[in-house]
């Protein structure tokens, strides 16, 4: 999968989203013009009217009438759609609650939650992003969602009946798809088109509202001798344009999603590297009672962010935002003899968790101290091109997380799960090695969070000794849904003692430059205003000085001779097919490294590629990759948001 043609594909969809919004909207002005001549004419004349004498006398009104009405209608569907737009300010959870999905605990212990959360956690930690919080929503369908503007924000949401029925392989398949729809940014452009088609189905909305208050207002003008049957013929009016804005609407959505739909299912393939899985799992919406159906209210208008058909439509095929289900799977599997997987309610599907491999569903790891000979100190490799793997965990990749995750001890792996000690992790990842130092950073993390947060960060201490950065980063990306679960008071007190614990040495190194980056870019979105991505610069040319500093940050920092780091900044010059000069300046605070990096950040998708591959060259300019510098790699492409899957160091080649 293309990364960054997917991602160019959604932004140019993006536009075309407003053009066919454009084209609905203009429908709608017309007919509710129409509609509103016509009841003109009535009320002027109420006897029956031709249609040549109607269409002569809706010449005759003023353009101040239609142009009134115009504004009228392009206004309330504004309005809705601002309205719709405030509802989702708070990006994926905003539409998960609204859904009526409840967050599993970040340290659950159900069975059935910890496989989800398992998966989930496997899932983003090989695709080189942090985890999402999981939602699970009350509904029997199988069915699953991702949502969110960007990683910060971003959710998953999956069915109770999906836990019930699916097997881990087949819940794997689905988590896949869904984290498909996330690297790719079709999330943001879902979230989007809610907002945009709320505006064109409120139309009908009101017209509902005034046949049904016409109603009243008919029974009660029995004895006032008042007569409703103008307004209810309006509201019937409204109604019918109403229905049109349901049909644009559904065709607006099945033209952003059908296609999308298919590329996120060979996405899963190529993931998991198991057709079965996801294809299992649409056969076991085919052959379940409650097939993929959400039940909710309001269920209809998120219907094009599903893995599967979430709503029935009268017209079939023609409405459906998802491809049928025997295309999907014949696309999977060519051979498929066309039998559908019959599932039973209630329980873990056969196959999927039992009693006796609970505990194992619990807790993947066995604790015990670690073995070094599993971690990786430094792998010589050659240097390779990077950017191809971003977006594009594979089997490998979750090898390498579990990998990473199994060499650190229980005791971290328990803190990362957990609310309280997941704060007292990020703390113990900064303390200094001088005692003196140390005694200091312990006093402002009882001053800035509590005392307890303190001595809770010192008892984790002795377990990160020796750990490198990869293993630290791993760990800082599982514990964000714990953080998450957290208040924004407290999410604000976590940056601001990391901000301190970073400075007490008035020195910042990379690694505390990529945890704190990597806090901000999570936490922020999610307790504050999401901000959707914005994509200003085409070339690189426009960005020449943001790169110059960013090539200059990493040669400087991982280099010790003059000679080499100009040498790994010519390399990554040369794969920038830029003439930039090598003018190194004291950045003790890494504030020029920050301000170049918010820049790369608006570098449309297509141009990004060769950014991270003249980063790869300048870390890697002497041919070997440590696995500090590969996780100051990760650390800039999430920065860039391009998650780069921890299989970089397996997979690294010139």
């Amino acid at each position: 999968m293309d990364f960054y043609r997917a991602q160019d594909q959604a932004r140019r969809l993006t536009g075309r989203l407003v053009l066919l919004f454009g084209a609905a909207v203009l429908t709608l002005v017309i007919l509710t013009n129409v509609l509103v001549g016509a009841a003109l004419v009535f009320v002027q004349q109420p006897t029956s009217v031709g249609m040549v004498t109607l269409v002569d006398r809706l010449a005759t009104i003023d353009a101040t009438t239609w142009l009134i009405v115009t504004l009228g209608v392009v206004g309330t569907i504004t309005l809705a759609c601002l309205f719709k737009v405030a509802q989702l300010n708070g990006g994926g959870p905003a539409l998960a609650e609204s859904l009526g999905g409840r967050r599993v605990a970040a340290d659950s212990t159900d069975p059935a939650e910890r496989r989800l959360l398992n998966v989930v956690e496997e899932m983003a930690l090989a695709a080189g992003t942090s985890v999402p919080p999981v939602y699970l929503l009350p509904e029997p369908g199988i069915n699953a969602f991702a949502a969110g503007f960007g990683s910060g924000d971003a959710v998953i949401g999956v069915n109770q009946g999906t836990i019930d029925a699916l097997t881990r392989d087949e819940l794997q398949g689905v988590v896949a798809h869904e984290f498909s729809h996330l690297l790719n940014g079709d999330t943001r452009i879902n979230l989007r088109l809610i907002a945009l088609l709320h505006g064109i189905l409120f139309i009908g909305l009101v017209g509902r509202l005034l046949l049904r208050g016409s109603g009243s207002g008919h029974r009660s003008g029995r004895r006032s001798g008042s007569n409703g049957a103008p307004v209810a013929l309006f509201g019937v009016g409204l109604m019918i344009i109403g229905f049109g804005g349901t049909f644009f609407g559904n065709l607006i959505k099945s033209a952003v999603s059908r296609q999308r739909e298919y590329l996120a299912d060979g996405a899963a393939v190529q993931f998991t590297r198991n057709p079965d899985g996801i294809a299992n799992a649409l056969k076991k919406i085919g052959g379940a009672t409650a097939g993929s159906l959400m039940t909710r209210a309001g269920a209809a208008e998120a219907s094009h962010m599903y893995f599967a058909n979430g709503i029935s439509h009268w017209l079939g095929g023609l409405m459906a935002t998802h491809p049928p289900l025997d295309d999907r799977i014949r696309a999977i599997q060519p051979r498929w003899d066309g039998n559908y997987i019959a599932t039973t309610a209630g329980g873990f599907a056969v196959g999927s968790a039992t009693a006796a491999t609970a505990a194992a569903t619990t807790s993947r790891f066995a604790d015990g101290p670690i073995d070094r000979s599993t971690t990786i100190d430094v792998l010589e490799t050659e240097v390779a091109d990077s950017a191809a793997l971003v977006g594009n965990p594979s089997q490998k990749s979750q090898d390498m997380a579990e990998a990473v995750l199994e060499s650190t001890t229980r005791k971290l792996r328990d803190a990362a799960h957990q609310a309280f000690d997941a704060r007292a992790l990020l703390y113990a990842m900064l303390l200094s090695d001088d005692a003196e130092l140390r005694e200091e950073q312990i006093r402002t993390i009882a001053r800035l969070d509590s005392d307890r947060t303190a001595q809770a960060a010192l008892r984790l201490l002795p377990d990160l000794d020796g750990i490198d950065d990869l293993h630290r980063l791993t760990l800082a990306q599982t514990a964000m849904p714990a953080l998450k679960e957290g208040s924004k008071a407290q999410a604000r007190s976590l940056l601001r003692t990391l901000t301190e614990l970073i400075k007490a040495d008035r020195q910042i190194a990379l690694f505390e430059w990529v945890l704190h980056r990597l806090m901000v870019q999570e936490l922020r979105p999610h307790f504050e205003k999401p901000e959707p991505p914005k994509w200003e610069y085409g070339t690189l040319s426009q960005v020449a000085d943001a790169c110059s500093e960013l090539l200059t940050a990493l040669a400087t920092r991982g280099n010790p001779q003059a000679r080499s780091q100009e040498a790994a900044f010519r390399a990554g010059a040369d794969a920038l097919g830029l003439e930039l000069r090598f003018e190194p300046q004291p950045d003790p605070n890494l504030t020029r490294l920050s301000a170049a990096m918010t820049t790369l950040r608006k570098l449309t998708p297509l141009a990004k590629p060769r950014v991270l591959k003249a980063a790869a060259e300048t870390v890697l300019a002497d041919e070997l990759v440590t696995v500090d510098e590969g996780a100051l790699l990760q650390g800039v492409s999430a920065a860039l948001d391009c998650p780069l899957p921890p299989a970089i160091y397996a997979e690294l080649k010139r």
